[in-house]
């Protein structure tokens, strides 16, 4: 097994996790996986995790704003896998909970398996925002 393989999730007659089931056969998938969606929020909350309220309000609250509609974007994007109407996710009292809602709402999406459209579009809000802050 190589080691793209071994990080597979192949159980017989179900999609692997990440791939888009609606893909013709040949095409070339897009480059996001649930394995790069994983790397750059990982990145991300490694980036900011630290940050204590003082950090967060710098900016006017700039950046706690890009953070939390980074946070809808991806609850969003679950919604849409889920073939769901979007709810909005609720602004916390304290700015520092925003990595733990983003890893949250993360986890909810890889959950429903979605398609690597949805995937790769999470991956670039992703990388967006950490351009961002």
């Amino acid at each position: 097994m190589t080691g793209a393989e071994s990080t597979r999730d192949t159980v017989p007659g179900r999609p692997v996790a990440g791939s888009d089931p609606t893909a013709r056969p040949g095409s070339t998938p897009g480059p996001a996986s649930v394995a790069e969606l994983t790397r750059v929020v990982d990145l991300l909350v490694r980036q900011v995790a630290h940050w204590e309220a003082a950090r967060w309000a710098s900016g006017d609250g700039r950046r706690a704003v890009v953070f939390h509609q980074l946070v809808q974007r991806i609850a969003d994007l679950g919604a849409i896998a889920e073939n769901r109407p979007g709810r909005p996710v609720p602004r916390l009292p304290h700015d520092t909970a925003l990595p733990d809602q983003l890893r949250v709402v993360t986890a909810d999406l890889i959950r429903v398996e979605p398609s690597t459209a949805l995937l790769a579009t999470a991956v670039a809000a992703v990388t967006e925002a950490r351009g961002r802050l």
